[in-house]
């Protein structure tokens, strides 16, 4: 399978998850973590379910990954998000040594990329924009609902 191919059947899964987010009224973020071809972790935000500033689809990704290798470091999978990570889920993915993030939408005011395009580790390869319109489109539902409940 093209690389290209392989990237947005992964976005897929994630965005699946981000789905899931939205339906439990979380902000809809969906994460998997890929070795081998194979989802190894998925995740998305539990911010309010668990009420934990850090429980970014990422960060629960990347706990669940090291958990299946039994190690911190996971410097042969992909992590594919349906958000451009933060700047604290891009530490973590620093510090993890992931090898490529494959990310949909960009998040100009509050993503790593806002701050610093070094937050990364030095080898991870960065893919942008998969499936990003699919991504975008699930935030700004998820937002316009939130606001008219809200009004």
């Amino acid at each position: 399978m093209p690389l290209i191919h392989e990237d947005a059947f992964f976005m897929e899964a994630a965005l699946k998850e981000a789905t899931h987010a939205a339906t439990i009224g979380e902000v809809p973020i969906g994460a998997v973590i890929v070795a081998e071809h194979q989802i190894i972790a998925r995740a998305h935000n539990q911010v309010e379910q668990l009420k934990d500033p850090t429980a970014h689809a990422e960060l629960l990704a990347i706990t669940a990954a090291a958990h299946y290798f039994n190690s911190k470091y996971l410097p042969n999978c992909t992590l594919y998000v349906t958000l451009e990570p933060c700047m604290m889920c891009g530490g973590a993915l620093y510090w993890s040594q992931i090898k490529r993030l494959v990310f949909g939408a960009s998040d100009p005011k509050r993503g790593y990329q806002s701050c610093s395009n070094t937050i990364l580790h030095p080898r991870t390869e960065i893919h942008q924009n998969v499936l990003a319109q699919e991504s975008n489109e699930l935030l700004i539902c998820f937002f316009k609902k939130l606001r008219n409940t809200i009004l």
